[in-house]
């Protein structure tokens, strides 16, 4: 058996420990490269994720008095390097690099959930920037977070992962009304996302993580930020999106991170943090600006072509995906230099990366908007997949910075695109009681 996890480099070798944890479905597709073990391989990768979740079932209690609120806030993030190498499987053949900013938008942060208990044996979903709510009372309802854009597919895959569903539950009942009434209470469960859908910021992990940190509280289930971050891995596999790490982890934790994984199938990053000076410094802060485009793209397709490329051995794909870890270590080793000249720079490599490995992460209306200030930047980056939501750029200095400002303002590409104020998070995820 080959044990070269790209075919075409055969120099980059894996333990053979590694593929004895990985499910025969994987190793087909990844060694024959052959298409039909493609949706197998999908979901074997799906069920190597999912199963240590499974085997830690958990027993929800009510934890809170009758007039208490439980209430979760969490930043968004901007991953400034390394994005793709954090995601499976190519982390857990290669292990990953991401550098990461957590940040407040306009002052706050914009991913809030509250919990609050209720005397009915039901649990009722309200998103505020939705307008929309739902009453829950069968586990056949929770199980319904397949359709994505229901509004209500992450609150239900987080309250299966919190053991109000069988599969997940130390202690088995015959209907989730039974379940409710043994804790003692209903749950009325209030969210919103102050950043509109296909931002690029880490939006729908982050959510994930804020509703699971809030029903840990309530519930009683005391998981750290790590268990609640590889739980939102997990939640991602049920919901069939997919993704990787580093989303999570870079908002549930705060400030300015290097995030690293080693090669395997429990990815638990390591965490390096980096000074926040150039985010801070008078002389610096203002020559980062964020710009709503106006333009959304939802990443779950472009993520399943990036995987199937990772499971495929794409010759191309891989060798990005290297030179994408080198580069998140580069951009690490500046900010703790204080380098702003060679930090700008290094964003815009980061965007050339980026559309290295998609070419489709730029368009037109992107590019009109970076022609529009490309003589005044040192570099700019789409954070996330690219495609649309927010243009991260770096001014040469704060006149520039000033007219990128100006330029923007008067940008008529959409009714949507807006500048937006940005902070660094020095919390994170916080979790308190009223």
């Amino acid at each position: 058996m080959n044990k070269s996890f790209v075919n075409h480099l055969p120099e980059i070798e894996i333990g053979e420990s590694i593929y004895k944890q990985l499910p025969n479905s994987m190793l087909k597709y990844l060694l024959s490269e052959n298409s039909k073990y493609e949706k197998e391989a999908f979901q074997g990768l799906a069920e190597t994720i999912l199963e240590p979740i499974k085997l830690k079932k958990v027993t929800p209690s009510c934890t809170v008095l009758e007039d208490q609120i439980v209430w979760s806030r969490s930043p968004a993030r901007i991953d400034l390097a390394g994005g793709w190498t954090d995601t499976p499987p190519h982390c857990m053949m290669d292990g990953g690099d991401v550098v990461t900013v957590a940040i407040e938008l306009n002052g706050q942060p914009p991913l809030q959930a509250y919990i609050r208990r209720t005397e009915e044996s039901s649990i009722n979903l309200r998103s505020i920037d939705l307008g929309k709510q739902e009453q829950i009372t069968t586990y056949e309802s929770l199980t319904d977070y397949s359709n994505l854009d229901s509004g209500f597919s992450i609150p239900k895959a987080c309250l299966n992962l919190c053991g109000f569903h069988p599969d997940f539950s130390k202690v088995k009942y015959s209907s989730l009304q039974n379940q409710l009434r043994d804790i003692g209470c209903g749950l009325d469960i209030t969210f919103f996302s102050a950043i509109p859908k296909g931002s690029g910021l880490g939006t729908s992990s982050l959510l994930s993580g804020t509703i699971l940190s809030a029903l840990s509280d309530f519930c009683g289930l005391n998981w750290d930020e790590h268990e609640i971050c590889n739980r939102v891995l997990a939640l991602e596999q049920l919901l069939t999106s997919g993704g990787g790490w580093q989303d999570q982890y870079g908002g549930i934790f705060p400030g300015v991170k290097l995030l690293h994984t080693e090669k395997g199938v429990n990815q638990i990053p390591l965490i390096k943090w980096l000074p926040d000076s150039l985010f801070k410094d008078p002389e610096y802060a203002g020559c980062m600006i964020l710009f709503y485009t106006g333009i959304t793209r939802v990443a779950k397709n472009l993520l399943g072509e990036i995987v199937e490329g990772m499971f495929l051995n794409d010759k191309n794909g891989i060798l990005a995906l290297d030179e994408i870890k080198r580069h998140a270590n580069y951009i690490a080793e500046v900010i703790q230099q204080g380098d702003f000249i060679a930090f700008g720079k290094a964003i815009k490599e980061t965007w050339k990366l980026k559309n290295r490995l998609d070419s489709d992460s730029n368009n037109q209306e992107i590019q009109r908007i970076i022609d529009t200030i490309d003589d005044l930047c040192l570099g700019y980056t789409l954070p996330g997949a690219g495609g649309g939501g927010y243009l991260f750029i770096v001014a040469k200095d704060p006149q520039s910075a000033a007219e990128v400002r100006r330029r923007l303002r008067k940008y008529t590409g959409n009714t949507r695109n807006r500048l937006v104020d940005f902070t660094i998070s020095t919390q994170g995820n916080k979790v308190s009681r009223s």
